[in-house]
C-alpha cells in the first residue's frame, strides 16, 4: 500500500479558514453604526456570516434600510476596515503549525479568497506570510470569483501545479463548490463560520475537519495525483 502523503499543493480560502477576522469586521460595522448613533453589534451576530462578505456583514448591522441603500455603504466599510485591518483578528488556533508542516513536508501552500487582493495583500506581512504564501489571488483580481472556479484554475497554473494535485481549504458551500468544478479536491473547514441552517455534509467536500490540527497528519487529506500544471 502507498503511504499517506500531503498534496503537492494547497490553497486556502483567507477569512474563517487561516484567519479568525471576524473582530476586525465587529469592529468596522460597529464604528459605522456608532457614526449614525446606534448600539454596536455583537461577535456572535455578525460571526455566521462573515464568509459570505461585505452585503451579508451589513444586511446583519444595517437590517432596517433597502438593499440598495446597504450596497451604497460598501465602498464606506471597505475603507474602514482597511483602517482596521489585522488590529483585532487572529490567525485561527492550530493554523501556523498546520502551515509550518505543509512547509517541512515541502508542499507548497497559497490563497485564494473572496476580500479585495488589497486587503488581503495588507494582513500577509502582519502575519509573516508574505515571502512563504506562494500565490494570492483575492476576489478582484480576476474577472470571475468563487464559486466560480477561475481564482482556483489560475492559483494552480501560477504555482505550476495541476489543479487535481493541489487540495483546496474553505469554511464556505461556495469553497467546495469552486473546488469541484476546478476538478481539485477539496477540505471543509468546519471550524470556520457557518449560518445555523448551513448543511456541510451537503456540499460533497471531499474531507471534513472540525479542527485544522487534523490536516496536521497525512492520513487526514483526501488523495490528489502528483502531476505538474
Amino acid at each position: 500500500m502507498t503511504a499517506p502523503r500531503f498534496p503537492a499543493a494547497v490553497l486556502f480560502d483567507l477569512d474563517g479558514t487561516l484567519l479568525d477576522s471576524a473582530p476586525d469586521f465587529v469592529a468596522t460595522v460597529n464604528a459605522m453604526r456608532q457614526a449614525r448613533n446606534m448600539d454596536g453589534v455583537a461577535l456572535e451576530q455578525l460571526r455566521p456570516v462573515v464568509s459570505k462578505g461585505s452585503r451579508a456583514m451589513l444586511a446583519v448591522a444595517f437590517p432596517h434600510m433597502a438593499e440598495s441603500e446597504r450596497h451604497a455603504l460598501v465602498p464606506e466599510f471597505l475603507d474602514l476596515y482597511e483602517s482596521l485591518i489585522g488590529r483585532h483578528a487572529r490567525v485561527f488556533d492550530g493554523v501556523e503549525s498546520l502551515l509550518r508542516t505543509l512547509e517541512q513536508a515541502g508542499c507548497v501552500w497559497g490563497i485564494v479568497t473572496n476580500k479585495p487582493e488589497y486587503l488581503a495583500r495588507q494582513i500577509l506581512p502582519q502575519l509573516g506570510w508574505e515571502q512563504r504564501c506562494a500565490v494570492l489571488i483575492g476576489g478582484d483580481t480576476l474577472a470571475e470569483r468563487k464559486p466560480h472556479p477561475l481564482p482556483l484554475q489560475v492559483a494552480a497554473q501560477q504555482i505550476q501545479v495541476a489543479a487535481a494535485a493541489c487540495v483546496y481549504v474553505g469554511d464556505d458551500e461556495r469553497d467546495i463548490v469552486a473546488a469541484r468544478a476546478a476538478g481539485m479536491p477539496s477540505v471543509a473547514a468546519l471550524w470556520g463560520y457557518r449560518l445555523d441552517h448551513d448543511d456541510p455534509a451537503s456540499w460533497q467536500a471531499d474531507q471534513y475537519c472540525e479542527l485544522p490540527q487534523q490536516l496536521w497528519q497525512a492520513d487526514a487529506w483526501p488523495l490528489t495525483r502528483r502531476a505538474s500544471a
